[in-house]
């Protein structure tokens, strides 16, 4: 059982992090390493509640007091059993992941909640430093399986099927398998070489990793040049069962006055391109901030990204933008316990420098004469409701604000899957909101093909993704066997307390 004065005794007391003047000239993970002696009290704050709501906030259903009490007594070998019971990818999560579990902890009624989120990350770590064991999958059903997109859902989806015993090939179309976790995460957040180790278990228990494979018509300039065509025909042909793991690749574009000037780009080339120069796929960025006057519009995690991205090329200055008002500094009455707190959250990248502006909407972007951004013209607004719909109205009386930029940095989301290309071929059906439809086994309108993470759901968190992929699994599973043993955490349309 769990220490019964643990909360009591212990505040809760995150990870230092390095000095921002230090990190800035580095792309290392920015977290100082956390103390034997300080895990081991913050995993003995977990009450082992009779009814442990943090299982209902993630949507993994992550045994977290559990292991919570197994890394209290030092038990570690046995604390990454059940962590990796319900978590392909811990060391991905415990970095990444916003710890709705930690929303929805019940002594966050009262006091700070569990540090759940870092106990986690310390014991993957810790599997990590024992050696990530190939787990040997179940006698060899003879079917093949293609998983197409290599994100934290295809890659779930993918080991799950291999330890099923189905032959499971990963088709990806870009350079390295990972998808945003590899190309969208910056290496502050995220070292690529945590990936790649992960890769190489997948690897060691049979999956079969393709890269530079374009499935299906590609779209116009999406695939390498020297990129593999695997026709949809062929696809349908050579594999007993399709899972779409696409991801919501789509941006959100930005319809101003001055949109198609030179320095407006879409967060994630920027990102990817980042990605690459700190990979060696590229010698210097195609998009840099160096010495420029950049705007983020999204105050989301993305454009968080892209102001610590931008700190590190040396831009001369940064202001991230959110159409939003400012979040409470805690948790307001309309926004009680157990659900996900909406209050102002300050990232490393935030405390690194810049400016955070809220109320804001760009009305215009200004040309430099010569037809390149020079500036960005915003009008301040006010959320009211029209029609029972949220929308967002200019202030009265209020004057426009400009704010000079040579770099236009466009994190506003993103609005579903690809729509041309394998999914119009395959003939998929699409739900309102252009999302790949699927059923309660996450099977599309398409026998044998399915679909889980972003493709299916529309843009959400890692956790989301990673337990979505091992339900589409079970599906699968199910599918091909008529019944099966592998672990399915969600059902389409499921709601965490996030």
């Amino acid at each position: 059982m769990a220490d019964p004065t643990g909360f009591m005794r212990y505040q809760r007391q995150g990870p230092k992090r390095r000095p921002a003047e230090l990190r800035i000239r580095d792309w290392h993970e920015v977290y100082e390493p956390f103390p034997a002696q300080a895990l081991t009290e913050q995993a003995s704050r977990c009450m082992d509640c009779g009814i442990p709501f943090c299982h209902e906030g993630c949507p993994l259903a992550n045994l977290i007091p559990e292991w919570n009490d197994l890394v209290r007594r030092g038990r570690f070998a046995d604390a990454s059993d059940r962590l990796h019971a319900t978590n392909n990818f811990p060391e991905f999560t415990g970095r990444l992941c916003p710890a709705p579990c930690e929303g929805s902890c019940v002594l966050g009624i009262s006091d700070e909640p569990v540090l759940i989120k870092q106990v986690e990350l310390e014991i993957a770590e810790w599997a990590a430093g024992e050696g990530l064991t190939p787990v040997a999958p179940s006698p060899a059903t003879g079917k093949r399986i293609a998983v197409v997109g290599s994100g934290p859902a295809g890659l779930a989806a993918a080991q799950q099927l291999t330890r099923g015993g189905h032959d499971v090939v990963v088709l990806e179309r870009a350079e390295k398998i990972g998808g945003l976790l590899r190309y969208g995460v910056p290496e502050f957040k995220l070292e690529k070489a945590v990936i790649d180790r992960r890769l190489a278990q997948m690897v060691a228990e049979g999956t079969e990793l393709r890269t530079s494979t374009t499935v299906g018509p590609p779209a116009p300039g999406s695939s390498a040049p020297d990129a593999v065509e695997m026709s949809t025909q062929v696809l349908l042909d050579e594999f007993d069962a399709v899972v779409l793991a696409i991801g919501s690749t789509r941006p959100r574009d930005l319809d101003v006055p001055g949109r198609e000037l030179a320095g407006v780009h879409f967060a994630m080339d920027y990102l990817k391109s980042a990605n690459l120069v700190c990979e060696g796929g590229l010698d210097t960025p195609v998009i840099t901030a160096a010495g420029k006057d950049v705007v983020i519009l999204g105050g989301g995690d993305t454009g968080a990204d892209c102001l610590g991205t931008a700190h590190r090329q040396g831009a001369r200055s940064v202001r991230q933008l959110e159409i939003l008002a400012e979040p409470p500094g805690s948790r307001s009455s309309g926004n009680p316990w157990p659900t996900w707190p909406v209050i102002l959250r300050t990232s490393s990248a935030h405390e690194e420098g810049g400016e955070r502006l809220y109320s804001l909407s760009t009305s215009e972007l200004i040309d430099d004469g010569n037809g390149a951004v020079s500036a960005l013209r915003a009008l301040r607004v006010e959320r009211v409701m029209v029609d029972g719909r949220p929308s967002f109205q200019p202030v009265a009386d209020s004057d426009p604000i400009e704010i000079p930029c040579q770099l236009v940095l466009l994190a506003l989301g993103f609005v579903g899957p690809e729509q041309s290309g394998l999914v119009a071929d395959l003939g998929c059906t699409l739900d309102g909101r252009g999302n790949i439809a699927v059923d309660s086994s996450y099977m599309t309108s398409i026998d044998g093909v399915f679909a889980c993470g972003d493709a299916a759901r529309g843009q959400s968190l890692i956790v989301w993704a990673i337990a979505e992929g091992r339900s589409a699994a079970a599906g699968v599973d199910r599918y091909l066997e008529g019944s099966s043993d592998l672990p399915a955490p969600l059902r389409p349309g499921a709601v965490a307390l996030a």
